[in-house]
């Protein structure tokens, strides 16, 4: 992520003098402090591969600047962890023993350093370090403070400087007898859900109720240009006290630009953000997904981006610019009927985009020419199809001159990279493990089929369904209905160990999108905002009839699972439906809307507050929608899971769900994960939770 920054960011390879870090706040803001490198011991590990994981995933390639060599994310060890090695060959090397799992990874344009993202003890803070591609040089550049939170942005275009995110440490939230702060706790400055946010300007970020500004106190990101030498001082891009989201996406090739990623869920925005002067000089709404929206030519003139903007489907955007950043028109170059762009990808040198469309969930990829076309600024040339061996594409890297590093995950398959030359021959890297070694010898993974329905109030749904091996078609089973998070994520025909768990325990899986899922245009997205929420819940239930009748899955043995946003509607479903599920197992999930607003990060309860509902506005709702507000109807026997440092739906939401369960004499387990947040990233503790989910499942879905 030829001209460069230079008279803004100086070190090494700097010549001007750089502004001063505290240049373009907005008039009375408050801003995170900026970081500085902070150098570490050195924590390479051996050269050989660990190899105690056989099937182990790679994901988040990046590649240097000749394409010779990536850098990507591999859990081979056990954890997600930094390792490099050249692209076409195995001897790859571990960059950072440690074993807080890696999140991002960054390679220079210079080919000095290689950025990366960890989180701190498996846990939802993260911070950004850099390593030179030899293992040394290992410092940190943002995050030392545990209050505080960091992520990666783009680099400069020569090398000198990556972009980075902070968060401030939010307000305090002292525990009461081991509970998160009670609901009437709740801030009352929080942004309307139909609240106009003004970005990046010199007003306040947004207003609440009365004109209030609305953040919780402490709260704010703050985004800088570092110079991972620590030459240079750090260089403020951009700082918003109450933003849920700030990313540096991109910076013009003179540095004088930079594309930013901003605003809440189901509502972000694309920015252009003049450096020196700090003015905006652009916006314009882009989809969710993938945080990477788009880029500057190499000139400058004209940015590239993903947006649905005035759409219903996300597509290929050319937005012409003048010298000084301002927009001269914009024009859609290119689109594809009933199906989002999902991933754009350009290459160094800005001639070549990638686009990854989303077709029923699985991907198409093509290469168009971006520059110059028949010598039209916003024109792409024809559109080469790139044959892919597996369904989905996850990332796509630039590897040096015709050639592009693949993440891909099949249904088939566990995530792995592959190198594709000049868009025709692709090629599975010798560190990425095999087909055959994602499951053991015997009992391939199932194929999953993709199935439509009709919601009560007719609007369509559709979902994967796995079979469970050895059984006649017409023969009923146990069906687990299993619901992805987000709610904007969508459910994707990849292997899942914990699918390929439970159809070993003879139990189907049905995993639908309810409404609100990404995948089936913004409208479908929005269907669960305010009370629309309600249908989604009903979605459930209609799912969990169309398993029956198209499954075909037994009625009487039925079990409703799922993460996150999943974790919620299996809390909901089993009190809103309490003789549909014979059992239920609920993982990081909210059981109390408004305990969650209490509890969780102040960036993604201002993010959240437009999904849901605002905390203080709409405390009726919320509590309508909230599964504790129902407890006494539940009857069906349930299991809780969550990561003990989850701080985005923290654990609390977990325990006093089951404590009221089993007030109310149903039986209830929490099972908490150690050195796990939000998600669950280290191989022990996903078998442990695979295991015993499939254990609960089987034990509690047999013939009565």
């Amino acid at each position: 992520m030829a001209a460069d920054a230079r008279n803004h960011v100086t070190g090494e390879h700097g010549t001007g003098t750089p502004p001063a870090a505290t240049a373009a706040p907005a008039p009375g803001s408050a801003r995170t402090a900026a970081p500085a490198p902070m150098p570490l011991p050195e924590a390479e590990g051996p050269r050989d591969a660990v190899t105690r994981l056989q099937a182990h995933g790679c994901w988040y390639p990046s590649a240097d600047p000749d394409g010779t060599a990536t850098a990507f994310i591999c859990d081979r060890g056990g954890v997600p962890q930094l390792w490099a090695g050249p692209a076409d060959g195995d001897a790859i090397r571990l960059l950072d023993s440690s074993p807080d799992p890696v999140k991002e990874v960054s390679w220079s344009p210079d080919g000095r350093w290689i950025a990366y993202t960890t989180a701190p003890g498996g846990g939802e803070h993260t911070r950004v370090l850099c390593v030179r591609p030899d293992g040394t040089g290992r410092r940190l550049l943002a995050g030392a403070d545990p209050d505080t939170s960091a992520y990666l942005g783009c680099w400069a275009h020569d090398g000198s400087a990556v972009a980075v995110t902070l968060a401030a440490p939010a307000a305090s939230r002292a525990p009461q007898d081991g509970l998160w702060q009670p609901p009437d706790a709740v801030p009352v400055h929080w942004t309307a859900r139909d609240g106009r946010a003004t970005l990046l300007g010199t007003t306040a970020y947004a207003v609440g109720p009365g004109g209030t500004p609305a953040t919780r106190p402490g709260g704010g990101l703050s985004a800088y240009l570092i110079d991972p030498d620590g030459l240079a001082s750090p260089v403020l891009v951009a700082t918003e006290p109450d933003a849920p989201t700030l990313r540096v996406c991109d910076l013009s090739h003179d540095g004088r630009l930079a594309l930013l990623r901003r605003g809440p869920r189901g509502r972000r925005e694309a920015v252009v953000r003049r450096i020196p002067d700090a003015v905006t000089t652009f916006t314009l709404p882009v989809a969710d997904g993938d945080q990477w929206i788009g880029r500057f030519s190499p000139d400058g003139r004209t940015l590239w981006l993903r947006s649905d903007a005035e759409r219903e489907y996300a597509a290929l955007f050319a937005v012409a610019l003048d010298a000084d950043g301002t927009p001269l028109g914009r024009t859609v170059a290119a689109e594809r009927e009933d199906c989002d762009l999902e991933l754009l990808a350009m290459a160094h040198d800005g001639r070549t985009a990638v686009l990854a469309w989303n077709v029923r969930g699985a991907c198409e990829l093509h290469v168009v020419e971006t520059f110059p076309w028949h010598g039209a600024a916003d024109a792409v040339g024809p559109a080469r199809p790139v044959p892919l061996p597996h369904e989905v594409v996850t990332r796509v890297a630039p590897a040096g001159t015709g050639r592009l590093l693949l993440a891909l995950s099949g249904s088939q398959r566990r995530p792995g990279v592959w190198w594709a030359h000049e868009g025709v021959s692709l090629l599975r890297t010798p560190w990425s493990s095999r087909d055959e070694d994602a499951v053991p010898p015997g009992r391939p993974p199932v194929r999953p089929v993709l199935t439509g329905l009709t919601a009560r109030d007719g609007l369509p749904l559709s979902g994967w369904y796995y079979r469970a091996p050895g059984r006649a078609p017409s023969e009923p089973a146990p069906c687990v209905i299993h619901l992805h998070g987000g709610p904007e994520d969508q459910e994707r025909p990849v292997l899942d160990p914990l699918y390929h768990e439970l159809l070993g325990r003879g139990l189907d899986v049905f995993a639908p999108d309810v409404r609100g899922s990404a995948g089936h245009g913004r409208t479908f997205v929005d269907a669960d905002l305010g009370t629309g929420r309600f249908a989604a819940l009903d979605d459930v239930a209609d799912c969990a009839a169309h398993a029956v009748t198209a499954g075909p899955a037994d009625p009487t043995r039925l079990a409703v699972m799922g993460r996150s946003y999943g974790g919620y509607l299996t809390f909901a479903s089993l009190v809103r439906h309490p003789d549909l599920f014979r059992t239920g197992v609920a993982v990081c999930g909210m059981s109390d809307l408004l305990t969650f607003f209490a509890g969780t990060e102040p960036w993604i309860a201002e993010s959240a507050a437009h999904k849901y509902g605002h905390p203080e506005r709409d405390r009726e709702l919320l509590h309508a929608l909230s599964p504790m507000s129902r407890i006494d109807a539940l009857r069906a026997p349930l299991l809780a899971v969550h990561g003990e440092h989850d701080t985005n739906v923290p654990p609390e939401e977990s325990r006093q769900f089951v404590r009221a369960a089993r007030e109310h004499g149903v039986h209830a387990e929490l099972l908490v994960l150690r050195d796990e947040g939000h998600d669950f990233l280290r191989a022990d503790n996903r078998r442990l939770f695979r295991r015993t989910a499939a254990d609960w499942m089987e034990r509690h879905l047999r013939p009565s």
